[in-house]
Order: structure tokens, then C-alpha cells, then sequence
């Protein structure tokens, strides 16, 4: 049975439509899977290689050959390119606009420096997901490839703090007309009336490890382990939704 294109090739609908440029790298391949060297410090992802070096690389590229934007550089990963893209965030903030983690957790051992620049961040979470604890620490079902983690509350407060954001959430549950009973997306958005930095975090209740999408199914059998996936959103179109507005020159939080 093949597995339709992932929810993320939706963004090749967004470049088309909103003339972007959008880059999609690969993880170097260790014991037959590609994963990238992610910062857990317990059980490191490929230690040895120098993927912080290797974004910052494209991003170069991409500044000097495709006319991108040096003030609207944006990165978005799921699952372990999730905890890449917060390493990114912490090591790359300078030049970043923004960041989305769609199921992914901060490492609570991490092999890089906590974050220090306020960036606005997109969290994506499921309540019911096998590998990405939402309260945090370490799944049983992962063995030995994935270290504790913070919980996803956590994390985002981890953010919100870090931008100056309000304490209180706006909160809007997400309701379409492809809502499925058993799952459920929330947005909670912290942000600060002088920048148009923002924190969010999309929780999806009793949603497993699979990125919300109404266009891009995975198949039933699938929901059988990693959980079911919702439909009340577009996680390409929640992402850049989020991202469109975002400049590197925010301003103060």
C-alpha cells in the first residue's frame, strides 16, 4: 500500500500561489534512515555532523542565488525535523523570522545553547501521540532513539517568556466543516500589541503522530498505532498563515 505525498508537499501549492521559495532538505542516513543531529544530548541523532552549519549553508545560498529574503527566512519541521527546527531556532535565531515544531519535543538534556533570542514560534502538538509526550518525558514506544522531553505546555511558556509575550492566550478552537469527533484542534496565541511577534501552539486533542491535514489522508491502518490524524487544518496553510506577516526586524516583544 503507498502512502499518499506527505501533508508538507501542500507547501508546493503555497510557493506557486504566493511566489515563495521553499527548500527541503534531507537529514544525513545513519543505520538505513536519514535523521539529522537534532541536539539530544542523551542519544544523539548523527553527533558528528554539522546540520546547524548545513541550514545556515542553504540559507546562504538561497539568499544569494534565488533572491530570498534575508528578513523572511522560515523553518518548519515535523517529528525530528520538529526537534531540528527548534536547535535551529536556538542556534540560528539571528537569522530567522519565525519557526514552526509540528509533533516534536525540546530535548530536556539538550547539546546546544538554550534559546536566548525571541522568536516567533508555531507549535503544533497532539494530545494522544505514541512518541511526543504532551506532558512531557519519554515514550515507551521509542526505545532507545529518542531521549526525556519537555512538555509541550512547557516548551511554549519556554517562548512566550523568552518574547515578553502576556500570560494569557486568545484561545479559538478550529472549527470546519471537516472536524472529525474524535479529534480536535485548539489555538492558543500569546503576542504583545507593539511587535508582531507571537507564540503559538495548535493542540490537537486526542490526535496521534500524524500532521494534520484535510487534503493529504494518511490511511486508516495508519491511525491504528500513531494515531488518528485531524482534519480541522491544513498544517502547510496553519504554517504559513502564521509565517506571512513575520519579519526578521520584529521590533521589541
Amino acid at each position: 500500500m503507498a502512502f499518499p505525498p506527505s501533508p508538507l508537499s501542500v507547501w508546493l501549492e503555497i510557493a506557486e500561489r504566493e511566489q515563495l521559495v521553499v527548500v527541503a532538505p534531507d537529514g544525513t542516513k545513519r543505520r538505513g534512515q536519514r535523521a539529522w543531529n537534532d541536539g539530544f544530548a542523551a542519544i544523539a541523532s548523527n553527533p558528528k555532523v554539522d546540520d546547524v552549519g548545513f541550514i545556515n549553508a542553504i540559507i546562504d545560498r538561497a539568499i544569494a542565488e534565488d533572491d530570498v529574503d534575508p528578513e523572511r527566512v522560515y523553518v518548519i519541521g515535523v517529528s525530528k525535523g520538529g526537534m531540528m527546527a527548534y536547535r535551529l531556532a536556538a542556534e540560528l535565531a539571528p537569522r530567522l523570522a519565525a519557526f514552526s515544531a509540528v509533533l516534536a519535543g525540546m530535548p530536556v538534556e539538550a547539546a546546544y545553547p538554550p534559546p536566548a533570542i525571541p522568536l516567533s514560534a508555531l507549535i503544533v502538538a497532539s494530545t494522544a501521540d505514541p512518541f511526543i509526550p504532551y506532558s512531557g518525558g519519554k515514550s515507551p514506544y521509542t526505545l532507545w532513539f529518542l531521549a526525556p522531553m519537555l512538555g509541550i505546555e512547557t516548551t511554549a511558556a519556554i517562548w512566550r517568556e523568552l518574547a515578553g509575550l502576556t500570560k494569557m492566550a486568545d484561545i479559538s478552537p478550529v472549527a470546519t466543516p471537516q472536524s472529525h469527533p474524535t479529534t480536535r484542534a485548539i489555538r492558543y496565541t500569546w503576542r504583545a500589541n507593539s511587535s508582531t511577534r507571537q507564540v503559538r501552539l495548535v493542540k490537537i486533542e486526542g490526535g496521534g503522530h500524524a500532521e494534520p491535514s484535510g487534503k493529504k489522508r494518511y490511511p486508516c491502518i495508519f491511525n491504528r498505532f500513531p494515531g488518528r490524524q485531524n482534519a480541522d487544518l491544513e498544517i502547510a496553510e496553519e504554517a504559513w498563515s502564521f509565517f506571512k506577516e513575520k519579519r526578521l526586524s520584529a521590533g521589541p516583544a
